[in-house]
């Protein structure tokens, strides 16, 4: 019953980064064909930041190199990892193996880099981030030995 309620959990974690996404893409949509040199001029200066000095002027060369080709193509990632979260968030509900599957590769190809940003720069954030993605693979990988033992979850 624990199981089934984790594997639960994971979907509607990955419904919700797929939702985070759907709303970052929609606003690069809306910068489309707008004055983004100016916007970032104005977000700075409301910042009270020296536009001359090092992050600002970074912040400001990249703003520059916008294109709303390069825009377009952002929002297309964006809506194309949405969609991929949102699909493993119904196979989990369902309790589809492929969707477990997906789960734990997807957490799993994270876990290397995860481990060396801890390593190198440990914050509580990289912890945490660490911690709930080895607990999303943890949990997928053993609804799926379970479920390749053609036995149901255990019922915690």
């Amino acid at each position: 019953m624990k199981e089934r309620a984790a594997i639960r959990a994971v979907a509607f974690f990955e419904a919700f980064k797929g939702l985070l996404v759907v709303a970052a893409g929609s606003g690069l949509l809306l910068l489309i064909h707008e004055n983004l040199h100016e916007m970032a001029a104005r977000l700075i200066a409301h910042a009270h930041l020296n536009p001359a000095s090092h992050y600002p002027r970074i912040f400001l060369d990249a703003v520059e190199r916008l294109e709303d080709t390069r825009l377009r193509w952002l929002a297309l990632g964006a809506a194309t990892y949405a969609t991929l979260r949102f699909v493993e968030a119904w196979g989990l509900f369902h309790e589809r193996a492929w969707a477990e599957v997906l789960a734990a590769g997807s957490g799993g190809i994270y876990l290397p880099l995860e481990v060396y940003a801890a390593a190198r720069h440990p914050t509580w954030l990289h912890a945490a981030l660490l911690a709930v993605n080895v607990a999303v693979v943890w949990t997928m990988v053993r609804a799926l030995l379970h479920r390749r033992r053609g036995a149901p979850p255990p019922r915690l």
